[in-house]
Formats: structure tokens, C-alpha cells, sequence
């Protein structure tokens, strides 16, 4: 079976065949400059995961506490359902997650959507997993991976067709860093993969050993 990886650099080599010399430059500049600013580090291993009340796609209301008095939480932030690397990784986390529940533990995906968008992402992707709005980013905020895209890149992404307002009902241009959280039934992070780089995810099967690990 691929792996998220693997699709991930299916992905990369497609879209490298496609896009302009020039449109690769500003991307990757885009990427080191993130890296460089030094902005949106993300919460590490060891420290306390910020509690939050958030609605899913059909406006039920979602807390991180009270699923923890269940089971550890996998929690998993993404930009949105227009970003193909998202995507993948959601499509990899829906593949595992029968062995994510055999595991004993309960999969959260967040991104700054609207409950409307993020509707359209789980109904696409065919998502069985709770996927939540975080609109305005508040939560991604407390888990310290917001940052704004750079002008050239939302030009950028303008001249492409993506329309992140649309999305995600406001037009700051603010992103989260993708990142992914292990938390145990303590509220303590366990792990934590946060990336200046976009196209790099932690593969699902990693996140799996940690859980049965707790």
C-alpha cells in the first residue's frame, strides 16, 4: 500500500512536470523566509495542550477535554481543502484509521475553514473522522502555528485560483503551520511535528506507534 509519503512525492513530481520555473522560486523562497522569521514554532513534546470547543462540519460541538476522558487524541491541524498536500494526508489518516481506533485512540483534524468548507473537505475526501472550523484561527493560535502568507504568495495564489477567504471566511490570509499533536488522557503532548514546509507530514503509521506506545 502507498504510503503518504509516497503520494506526497507522486504530488511533488507532478506538480514540478506543471508549474513555471518562477512559480517553484516563489514557493520555496516563500517556504525559507517562513522558516527564517522564526514565527509560529508550535507547541513541543512535554508541554500542556491547550484545551478548546470547537463546531464540526455539521455544527455539533467538539471538545478536546471531554475526548480525552475517553481516549488520547491524534490532532492533527491542516491549512484547508484546497491545499493537495492536505489532502494526501487526510486521505493517508482516513486509510488508518481503522488501526488509529484499534489503537484506542480519537482523530481530530482542524483547519481555519468554515463549517461550510470544511463540509465540502470531509464529504470529498469521504472523511470518518471529526473534522473541525477553527475560523479565525484562535485554537491554531494557543497551539502557536499562525503565521500570514507573504504578499507576493497571496498574488501568487490569486493568479492560481485559490480563494483561501472563501474558505475560510475572512480575509486576513492568516494560515496555520500543518501540524500534527499526540495528546495523552493527561493533556500532555506527547508528540509534535510542526513544519515551515508545507509539503512535509508526519506518515500515519508513526503517529499510530506513539499511540500504542502511551
Amino acid at each position: 500500500m502507498a504510503t503518504l509519503l509516497d503520494d506526497i512525492n507522486e504530488y511533488k513530481s507532478s506538480f514540478n512536470k506543471k508549474a513555471s520555473l518562477e512559480k517553484q522560486k516563489l514557493y520555496a523562497q516563500a517556504i525559507k523566509e517562513l522558516e527564517a522569521s522564526g514565527v509560529a514554532q508550535g507547541l513541543k513534546t512535554g508541554d500542556h495542550a491547550p484545551n478548546f470547543t470547537l463546531p464540526d462540519a455539521t455544527g455539533k460541538i467538539v471538545s478536546l477535554s471531554e475526548t480525552l476522558t475517553k481516549s488520547p487524541v491524534i490532532l492533527t491541524f491542516y491549512r484547508g481543502g484546497w491545499c493537495p498536500y492536505c489532502n494526501l494526508e487526510l486521505r493517508a489518516y482516513q486509510r488508518a484509521l481503522p488501526e488509529i481506533r484499534e489503537a484506542g485512540a480519537k482523530l481530530i483534524a482542524v483547519s481555519p475553514q468554515t463549517p461550510d468548507a470544511s463540509l465540502t473537505t470531509k464529504e470529498k475526501d469521504e472523511l470518518k473522522f471529526t473534522v473541525l472550523s477553527d475560523v479565525g484561527g484562535k485554537v491554531a493560535h494557543h497551539y502557536d502555528l499562525v503565521f500570514k502568507l507573504q504578499d507576493y504568495l497571496i498574488d501568487l495564489y490569486k493568479q492560481s485560483g485559490l480563494d483561501v477567504p472563501a474558505h475560510n471566511g475572512n480575509d486576513t490570509w492568516e494560515l496555520p503551520k500543518p501540524a500534527t499533536f499526540v495528546i495523552d488522557q493527561h493533556g500532555t503532548i506527547v508528540f509534535a511535528h510542526v513544519d515551515s514546509d508545507y509539503r512535509n507530514r508526519t506518515e500515519p503509521s508513526e503517529v499510530i506507534k506513539i499511540v500504542k506506545g502511551l
